[in-house]
């Protein structure tokens, strides 16, 4: 018998009530499920905003472009961690390569990682510091500066017509990445709402919402990264960076609360059999992730802070404004993060009977 199954159910017991399945007393996707399209989300987002300033010519932006491409990169080579930790086999993560099986949204995520890392992210980095490769392989000695011979690929030409081409291809390999990230992230979203027999999945605007609440998290980590950076560092804030950077968190939240709020009132209008069970998912079990942590400190909170800077912004004080974008940033983060915790969490709260709810314990 598994001593660590029945001492899983032992502690969730007290936690059930109502009538539940035998199978659902122990919920299959832990935390390191709610962590991966969280991070996944920060990679996106973050690669939105650098490629605003490549493909949509922002130039207030290129102060955080180069912090805000790394930012995705160092999130993405990052990602697939917590799917490997939650499997009971994770030396057979290569079998997802070498056997793959093409109609599986879970088992592509292992080429949809391969191409947004080798053929998007780290392309359009190389083409972004090809020059600077070149500049340190001369200064730099010993060890540096072989690694950093070895990053030019052998292409040292730093003429303007390779620089423009270097900028060309730079601009092409970021058209073609921003649909990627939408891919890398929305196919999370289209595993859940493709779940047709769990009415807290089962929805065809759950991809948008996973896209556009990525957007939002990816930009509010550049916000707090690049303030963080600075301070750290002791230098100037670009203000009209910052501020437009504040801005564009401020309408990407927007976009993302009326998805949100429209496939809310799209459910309590529908009023299916299950509504009566998210109704007390929400008020109970969910009361403090959902209501306050994601809806209240994640999304009111915010918007209500950003929606001022925007409309007083030349009565505010520099520092004032700084600390409403670091406040409201970090709250967006928790936020997003309480949405993760509420889909793939909240989704497993509930029987399929419909008349009774498990519990989760974490693990340590």
């Amino acid at each position: 018998m598994n001593t660590e199954l029945m001492s899983g159910v032992a502690d969730a017991l007290p936690g059930i009530t109502g009538y539940v399945y035998p199978n659902e007393q122990t919920l299959l996707w832990s935390v390191l499920i709610v962590v991966y399209p969280y991070i996944t989300g920060l990679v996106a987002g973050a690669f939105i905003m650098a490629s605003l300033v490549r493909v949509f010519k922002v130039k207030a932006l290129e102060p955080a472009y180069r912090l805000a491409l790394l930012t995705s990169l160092a999130f993405l080579l990052v990602a697939p961690l917590p799917l490997l930790f939650h499997l009971g086999h994770p030396e057979r993560c290569y079998e997802v390569m070498m056997t793959p099986h093409v109609t599986s949204p879970m088992a592509m995520f292992g080429f949809v990682y391969a191409w947004y890392l080798m053929a998007v992210l780290l392309l359009e980095l190389w083409f972004d510091y090809r020059r600077d490769f070149v500049e340190w392989s001369k200064t730099e000695r010993g060890f540096p500066g072989v690694i950093y011979r070895l990053f030019t690929l052998g292409v040292t030409d730093v003429s303007e017509a390779a620089l423009g081409l270097d900028t060309r291809m730079g601009k092409i390999v970021s058209i073609v990445g921003i649909p990627s990230a939408f891919l890398l992230h929305g196919y999370v979203g289209f595993i859940f709402g493709s779940i047709k027999a769990n009415p807290w999945w089962g929805n065809v605007l759950m991809p948008v919402i996973f896209i556009f609440s990525a957007i939002v998290s990816g930009m509010a980590l550049c916000v707090v990264l690049y303030m963080t950076v600075s301070w750290g560092r002791r230098m100037s804030i670009d203000m009209a960076c910052l501020d437009m950077m504040g801005r564009l968190v401020f309408y990407a939240l927007v976009v993302d609360a009326a998805f949100e709020g429209l496939d809310w009132l799209h459910r309590l209008y529908a009023a299916e059999e299950s509504i009566h069970v998210l109704k007390s998912l929400a008020s109970g079990k969910l009361f403090y992730t959902l209501l306050v942590g994601q809806a209240c400190l994640g999304t009111a909170v915010p918007f209500l802070l950003l929606i001022s800077v925007q409309l007083f912004r030349k009565r505010l004080a520099v520092a004032i404004r700084e600390r409403i974008y670091f406040v409201s940033s970090a709250l967006i983060l928790l936020g997003v993060l309480a949405m993760r915790w509420n889909v793939v969490i909240g989704g497993q709260l509930f029987s399929k009977s419909l008349r009774g709810f498990t519990t989760y314990k974490m693990e340590l």
